[in-house]
C-alpha cells in the first residue's frame, strides 16, 4: 500500500556539513532569531482547564508577524548562509505559512528569495507573501499542485545555485521550530506534563521534541495528525517515511502526502505508539514505570478539527486555521490526569474567512447534527408537504433541498439536507422515514455517493 523509502535518503538528507538537530543547537537557535522573533504569548484557558481537570496552556504561534510558527525555522536557516550563498538567494515552494516566513526572513536581511506557489493558491495567501517580502521576494505560479510548484523550485536551484529553504525537512528548520519548547520551559518555569504538538511535515515536533527529551525528559509529548493526511503515523508503522496514495486537503497546513526524511529520523528515535482510543489515558502510572515522558500519535477527524475552529473562535477569540486548531482537537480526544499542566500549540492562524462555510458544515457533521438523504418523491401533489408533516421532527430544519435531473426539477429524487436539533435525533428520523411511503436512502460520510452529491 506504502513505498517506503529507501533508508540512505535519511543519511544524505542530515549531511555533516549541517548542524546536528540537538537542544545545544536549538538553544543556539533560539539567540539566532531572537533579533526579529519576539516570543509568543503561554495563555492559561480556563474553558479547556476546566473540561479536562488539568491546566491547559496554549502556545500562541498564530500571533507572530507571519501569524504562524514556520518564520521561526526559516529564518534560523536563512542567516546562518555564508555571504556567497546570500548572495546567491533562496528558492522556497510553498502555498501558506512557510512561504510568508520565507517572505518575511528575506526582506528583514535583505536576500533576494523566489517562492514557487501553484496557481490554486487563493489570492490572499499571494498578497501576504508579496506583503512580507517586499522587493525582495519574486512570487512564482506554476502547476495546480504543491508537486509542481516543488519540482519548479527544485529546477531552480539546479539551475541558479540558490539554497532551498524547504519547509521542514533540514535540520536548520527544525532547531528553528524547536525554539517553542525552549521558550514554553522559560515561560512555565517547570516542565509540563504534556505539550500536544500538531504535525504535517513533522519538523516541528521533531525540534519540540528534541529539546524536551533533553531538558525535560518527565514531559510526555503528544504528536496529533489529520486523519486524511497521516503521514508521520504511516511512516513510524512502515519503518520510514512513505508516500500517502492520497490525502484530504482540508488542513492544508498539515495534510502533507510525505513525511519528511530529518523529521522521521528525529521521531522515530523518541519509541512510543499510537493512540487510537479515545479513553486512552495519557501520563498515568500505567503509561510507564514514571508515569511520564511517554510519546504517542494521535489521528484526528477533521470534523473535530472543525468544531475546535469554532470553539476557539467563540469562546476565547482565536482566530486559528485548521492545522492551529489541530493540537487543541486532540486534546479532547484522550484523557489526562486530573491537575496536570498541558500546553497546546496553536501553530497558526492564516484562515481565509471563505472557508468558515464549509467548516461550519463539517462540524455539523462530525457532531451528527447534519444528515444528508436522497428522497424519491412522488409523482403526485403534496408529496413534499407529506415529508415535511411525517418525517421531520419539531426541532429538525431543512437546509439544503436540490433535485439531482436537473432536466426535470418538479418531480424525481433529490437531495435533502437536514439539520437535526440534537443528535440523539437520527434515530426517530429514520424511523419514521421506513415508515413512510416515500423512499428515503441515507448517504454515509466517507461514501463516493456522499463526496460526490455534497
Amino acid at each position: 500500500m506504502f513505498r517506503v523509502s529507501n533508508p540512505l535518503d535519511v543519511i544524505d538528507q542530515m549531511s555533516s556539513s549541517r548542524p546536528a538537530l540537538t537542544a545545544d543547537e536549538i538553544d543556539a537557535a533560539a539567540k539566532r532569531i531572537s533579533d526579529i522573533i519576539e516570543p509568543t504569548p503561554l495563555q492559561l484557558s480556563p474553558r479547556l482547564s476546566e473540561l479536562t481537570g488539568a491546566q491547559v496552556y496554549l502556545k500562541r504561534e498564530d500571533l507572530t508577524a507571519v501569524r504562524s510558527y514556520k518564520l521561526r525555522g526559516a529564518y534560523n536557516l536563512i542567516v546562518q548562509l555564508s555571504a556567497e550563498e546570500r548572495a546567491a538567494g533562496v528558492v522556497a515552494a510553498s502555498a501558506g505559512n512557510h512561504a510568508q516566513g520565507v517572505a518575511f526572513a528575506c526582506q528583514a536581511m535583505g536576500i533576494t528569495g523566489r517562492i514557487y506557489v501553484p496557481t490554486t493558491t487563493p489570492k490572499q495567501k499571494r498578497d501576504r507573501i508579496r506583503v512580507h517580502g517586499g522587493e525582495f521576494v519574486e512570487l512564482i505560479a506554476v502547476g495546480e499542485t504543491y508537486d509542481a510548484a516543488a519540482a519548479a523550485a527544485a529546477a531552480d536551484v539546479e539551475r541558479t545555485g540558490a539554497t532551498m529553504v524547504p519547509p521542514f525537512d533540514d535540520t536548520r528548520t527544525a532547531a528553528g521550530q524547536g525554539t517553542i519548547a525552549a521558550e514554553i520551559l522559560e515561560q512555565l518555569g517547570v516542565a509540563p506534563d504534556l505539550v500536544v504538538v500538531p504535525v504535517g511535515g513533522g519538523g516541528c515536533l521533531a525540534g519540540i521534541g528534541t529539546y524536551l527529551r533533553a531538558r525535560a525528559p518527565q514531559t510526555g509529548i503528544l504528536g496529533a495528525e489529520p486523519a486524511g493526511a497521516a503521514s508521520m503515523t504511516a511512516a513510524l508503522v512502515a519503518g520510514g517515511p512513505v508516500t500517502l496514495p492520497e490525502i484530504d486537503p482540508f488542513v492544508d497546513g498539515a495534510a502533507v502526502r510525505r513525511i519528511g526524511a530529518v523529521p522521521y529520523a528525529t521521531v522515530a528515535g523518541f519509541g512510543g505508539r499510537m493512540v487510537s482510543h479515545a479513553s486512552l489515558p495519557l501520563l498515568t502510572q500505567s503509561e510507564s514505570p514514571s508515569g511520564a515522558g511517554a510519546f504517542r500519535m494521535l489521528q484526528v477527524d477533521e470534523g473535530a478539527i472543525c468544531t475546535t475552529m469554532l470553539d476557539l473562535y467563540q469562546n476565547e477569540g482565536i482566530i486559528a486555521e485548521p492545522a492551529g486548531a489541530l493540537a487543541v482537537a486532540a486534546l479532547a480526544e484522550v484523557t489526562v490526569q486530573p491537575g496536570s499542566t498541558v500546553v497546546c500549540l496553536v501553530s497558526g492562524g492564516n484562515n481565509d474567512v471563505s472557508r468558515y462555510g464549509e467548516i461550519i458544515e463539517r462540524s455539523l457533521v462530525h457532531r451528527g447534527l447534519k444528515h444528508y438523504f436522497l428522497v424519491d418523491f412522488p409523482q403526485e401533489p403534496g408529496a413534499l408537504r407529506r415529508f415535511l408533516n411525517e418525517v421531520l421532527g419539531p426541532d429538525d430544519d431543512i437546509t439544503l433541498f436540490e433535485y439531482v435531473k436537473r432536466n426535470n426539477r418538479e418531480t424525481g429524487a433529490a437531495l435533502v439536507g437536514i439539520e437535526l436539533g440534537t443528535p440523539d435525533g437520527l434515530e426517530s428520523v429514520l424511523e419514521r422515514m421506513d415508515a413512510s411511503p416515500i423512499q428515503c436512502e441515507r448517504l454515509e460520510p466517507g461514501s463516493p455517493a456522499y463526496r460526490y452529491l455534497t
